[in-house]
């Protein structure tokens, strides 16, 4: 069988490793013209074809992925002048792979399918490495019949796919998520500043908190860069997370549901922001807590 058609919006550090794996799949690509043409002149000298635009790149494909950075400009790729909808035929399949809102990804799917297509969300876990061999984890909010059709591509792009529920699901999962890890980021950083603000050596600690149940991936990567400058193994913005937190902030008020430490988040991440911190990675919080504080966590 012919393989289906894929169009691209969104060829960023995470898009363009997708891409990569697609065209080593043999996976027909379109993708889309944009400003830094570093990585579309890469792809397409893989094998993509390049569209002018969204309603360009429809026409093209039968299942189109986008990877962008917010729900507004999720909207704008699907809604906005020759966007997706001025293109798209009927059957076709877009998938959302972002963290958006989930009040956003319902207008979106309603949208595509009074043009007779569905929208999945496919919110990623993982990092732009794993996206090129394949091996992303994926939380897949979808229709059975959607989320089925579309089941052996993302096979192809991920090593764990979770079917979280109906349209919209992934992406609350996602916000769930990143509110959570945030949070700890926040509260590691917090104690790294404390400790070292009172005299506690960040080494004793580590080693005291990982020998308990506080232990964790975040807790590694926060305390990585407390000790030794080191950020590099959370490749996530200030400012990426910031936005997550306020969507999740959303979403609890459109739930009815209260949110005790939420706001206090997205506080420290906004602090972090207007300092001119919104592209550090969110491990480097620990330094922002400590200069606030008054005290270096390490020697430089």
């Amino acid at each position: 069988m012919s393989k289906q058609r894929i169009g691209f919006v969104g060829i960023g550090l995470m898009g363009r490793a997708m891409c990569i794996n697609l065209l080593a799949r043999d996976y027909p690509l379109t993708i889309m013209a944009h400003r830094n043409r570093a990585p579309i002149d890469e792809l397409v000298s893989k094998g993509a074809n390049e569209a002018v635009d969204a309603a360009a790149l429809a026409t093209e494909a039968d299942v189109i992925f986008i990877c962008v950075t917010t729900s507004d400009v999720v909207e704008a790729v699907v809604t906005g002048e020759n966007g997706l909808l001025a293109g798209i035929k009927p059957g076709t399949l877009v998938v959302d792979c972002g963290t958006s809102d989930p009040t956003s990804t319902d207008r979106m799917g309603a949208a595509l399918a009074a043009k007779g297509a569905s929208l999945v969300d496919a919110p990623l876990g993982r990092t732009p490495l794993h996206a090129e061999q394949g091996q992303l984890n994926m939380m897949v909010g979808g229709s059975e019949g959607d989320v089925k059709r579309v089941w052996p591509l993302l096979e192809d792009m991920a090593e764990n796919i979770f079917h979280v529920g109906p349209l919209g699901s992934g992406h609350k999962l996602k916000l769930i998520n990143n509110f959570f890890a945030m949070t700890t980021a926040s509260a590691i950083s917090e104690a790294a500043a404390m400790a070292v603000k009172t005299g506690v050596d960040l080494k004793n600690l580590y080693e005291v908190m990982a020998a308990g149940p506080l232990k964790s991936g975040m807790f590694d990567f926060c305390m990585t860069n407390a000790m030794k400058g080191d950020a590099s193994n959370l490749q996530f913005s200030v400012a990426n997370a910031r936005k997550d937190v306020g969507y999740y902030m959303r979403m609890a008020e459109a739930a009815d549901m209260p949110s005790f430490i939420a706001p206090a988040t997205y506080h420290l991440l906004s602090m972090a922001k207007a300092d001119g911190r919104g592209e550090d990675y969110v491990p480097t919080l620990c330094d922002f807590v400590g200069d606030i504080g008054g005290v270096k966590l390490r020697e430089e």
